[in-house]
């Protein structure tokens, strides 16, 4: 186990803000995450901060307070049946690394997500998505150990109360449970989801029609790699807003007077609009604020050009809710959680 005081997050956070926080654990079992309960529970260690791969992560000023993460490995098959396997793995594991043991093993529903950057336990918090798919669909269990009374505990996916980017992790729930580990149920028949997004037309100039699950997951990944850039050149969350859901009425007219934009059914009354088009609309792709920009093959992209400081970054991206805003009357959020 790590336990460090006055310790540099740079490594745990892709945007690159080189900001320290008074103490940092990283555990590697439930055991050592119970042995240092009692003094997290103490107020020289508050405020508290759990942390994965910093993948979702935007740190705007050093931690006055105990950073933990978890270094839990393992992916299990637990149990099986005819048409399903649940998978067991622990929440250090890197999210990507089980899409690619799921492909490889022939477990099938987590293609979409693949290079999705950010370790398991995050998963379950941030109910993570992309191409009509998201991490909710796939959830089983979630495991996790109560801070306050250092009880183990396991929640169905019903508990958690999944929506789109949320869960009761991030909300009624932030700050009181350290996942350990996460079930994940798969299918044992591969069904392609390939409605969403240009997944069909990147699979056509593959020279594919219906693919495998292996041709799936490296259609998705060629799609993420030429729209964001790698962290490790450019600083960056991923994508750094939600797309916003709005009434029908709403698209209705914001479609009579844009009949291009992009548009998902969310449900029976509401419509998805991509929140990366209505930056787009409003000149802020490839554009900058100081050492803060917005990428320039992505425009749902907040990258960190060198030496950016979260306050910057900050700054950026109020600038662009402000701008979408009055311009088509949406409100977006960042999907990015803010320190």
């Amino acid at each position: 186990m790590k336990d460090f005081y006055d310790h540099s997050l740079l490594p745990y956070n892709t945007f690159g803000i080189d900001v320290k926080c008074r103490r940092f654990i990283e555990f590697d079992s439930v055991g050592e995450l119970l042995g240092v309960l009692p003094s997290l529970r103490s107020q020289d260690s508050r405020p508290l901060l759990i942390i994965g791969g910093g993948s979702n992560l935007l740190l705007t000023k050093d931690f006055e307070g105990t950073a933990i993460h978890s270094a839990i490995k393992g992916m299990d098959k637990v149990a099986e049946d005819d048409s399903h396997v649940l998978l067991r793995c622990g929440s250090g594991e890197i999210w990507d690394d089980v899409v690619a043991h799921c492909v490889d093993n022939g477990w099938h529903g987590a293609e979409n997500l693949s290079l999705i950057p950010g370790e398991v336990g995050a998963s379950a918090v941030q109910n993570i998505g992309a191409y009509g798919v998201e991490a909710k669909d796939l959830i089983y269990k979630v495991e996790a150990v109560d801070i306050a009374s250092g009880q183990t505990v396991a929640f169905a996916n019903a508990d958690c109360r999944y929506a789109y980017r949320q869960s009761r992790f991030k909300q009624e729930w932030r700050g009181r449970y350290i996942i350990t580990h996460v079930t994940y149920r798969l299918a044992k028949t591969f069904t392609p989801s390939l409605g969403y997004g240009n997944i069909r037309h990147t699979l056509a100039s593959m020279g594919i029609v219906m693919p495998t699950a292996a041709q799936l997951r490296s259609a998705i990944i060629g799609i993420r790699e030429a729209k964001l850039p790698d962290t490790k050149v450019l600083g960056n969350a991923g994508s750094f807003f939600m797309n916003p859901i709005v009434g029908r009425d709403v698209a209705e007219r914001l479609l009579s007077k844009y009949p291009d934009m992009p548009h998902y059914e969310a449900d029976e009354s509401r419509i998805k609009i991509p929140a990366g088009w209505l930056i787009e609309q409003c000149g802020w792709k490839g554009a900058s604020m100081g050492r803060a920009g917005v990428y320039e093959r992505q425009a749902l992209v907040i990258v960190n050009r060198g030496g950016a400081t979260g306050e910057e970054i900050v700054a950026l991206y109020e600038r662009i809710m402000q701008d979408v805003k009055e311009r088509f009357g949406v409100e977006i959020h960042p999907e990015v959680n803010v320190i």
